[in-house]
């Protein structure tokens, strides 16, 4: 049986034809495109973030969430994963232990309706027009645009431990809480986030002209606030590769 992709969302549909529209993101027909089956039969599914690897044996390391090869399963054409009867002895692939463990009512609530990426949208979103604001206040002296990137800033605070819940479960149950750069790096980045967006509202709380153009320490600020959303732009770069790296197979 054929197998077509979508070019627009990356979605696999089989059948002898493609779909008429795309059932994800509702592309007509002629936005799918066949895929021509080449190499190996062999095919292994990253078990963290479903990354496919064609071989005849897993990769050293996945390139989408650099999980070993020890996280790899074998599965079928279709991304099923095979009996253990039928699994071909592979060197360096090792079923990974997976609990018999199902997540909890809340968890599974916070990965259907993908709430870590919405509540996400709102640091992504909101950080780089309150830091441009503040960039306005700084270099031009534009005190109202200062005002505007603080509450900017009060804002996000507020949903950050919605944020910062929602992502916590989807990396302890979607990912298995995989302890790999990936993950380490965008916890990282999210600890910076969280330490430098309290920083600048607290003193901005406390010391109101901080960042007005009389004040010695606008451009510290206004330093923080920069590396607040360079963090940001590194988490968020690392989900969307997490989320949309697989697209490619």
């Amino acid at each position: 049986m054929k197998k077509w992709k979508c070019t627009v969302c990356g979605y696999i549909h089989e059948g002898d034809t493609p779909p008429e529209v795309c059932p994800l993101c509702k592309a007509p027909a002629e936005k799918f495109e066949e895929i021509v089956e080449e190499g190996s039969s062999r095919r292994w599914k990253c078990t963290i973030c479903g990354y496919i690897h064609d071989g005849d044996a897993p990769p050293e390391e996945c390139p989408i969430c650099k999980a070993g090869p020890d996280k790899f399963v074998e599965v079928d054409e279709e991304g099923n994963e095979l009996p253990a009867e039928e699994k071909p002895s592979a060197k360096g692939a090792e079923s990974p232990a997976v609990k018999d463990q199902r997540p909890g009512f809340l968890a599974r609530m916070i990965m259907k309706f993908h709430l870590h990426p919405i509540s996400v949208h709102s640091p992504n979103g909101i950080l780089p027009i309150a830091v441009i604001f503040l960039a306005v206040s700084v270099f031009l002296g534009i005190n109202g645009f200062e005002t505007a990137a603080y509450y900017n800033f009060v804002g996000v605070l507020v949903t950050l431990p919605l944020v910062l819940f929602t992502g916590y479960t989807e990396w302890k149950n979607r990912y298995k809480g995989a302890k790999t750069f990936v993950f380490f790096a965008k916890i990282a980045c999210s600890v910076i986030v969280t330490l430098t967006l309290i920083t600048l509202v607290a003193w901005r709380y406390f010391e109101p002209g901080v960042a007005e153009v009389d004040s010695p320490f606008r451009m510290i600020y206004f330093g923080i606030a920069v590396t607040m959303l360079v963090a940001t732009g590194i988490a968020g770069h690392l989900g969307g590769k997490l989320v949309f790296g697989t697209r490619d197979k």
